[in-house]
């Protein structure tokens, strides 16, 4: 396991650096059909008018679209570093991360699958395919 550190809020982070709203845009560029939106001062993932990735406006947890059968578990597994979704996000498929408690390897894990969530699945297997 990887040392921990402490941010400049005194958050814990891995390897004393937690990944950003700036490492998830770049993977998030990086897929196909995704647009970044400002929406409400939070930064928002979308591809069409479907959210994959969204953050807090203090960016400090980042919600994702993830399956709604399986959010409990993620939840009851890892509940320092994962949240249930805010009561009126409930009825979507989507949970909540504490950035400063994700490393960079399990961020590319998360993001992608949310964008798989959204795209067509043509788009994704192209996706698998490069």
């Amino acid at each position: 396991m990887e040392p921990a550190g402490i941010d400049t809020r005194g958050r814990l982070c891995k390897a004393g650096r937690m990944v950003t709203v700036e490492d998830v845009r770049r993977l998030a560029i990086t897929l196909p059909r995704t647009e970044e939106r400002l929406i409400r001062d939070r930064v928002k993932f979308r591809v069409g008018r479907l959210v994959y990735v969204s953050f807090s406006r203090d960016e400090t947890l980042m919600g994702f679209a993830f399956p709604k059968h399986e959010r409990g578990a993620l939840v009851a597994a890892e509940p320092e570093k994962f949240l249930m979704p805010e009561p009126s996000d409930e009825r979507y498929n989507w949970v909540r991360a504490r950035l400063a408690a994700l490393d960079e390897a399990e961020m590319r894990e998360l993001v992608v699958d949310a964008w798989r969530m959204v795209v067509p699945k043509r788009v994704a297997a192209a996706y698998d395919q490069r």
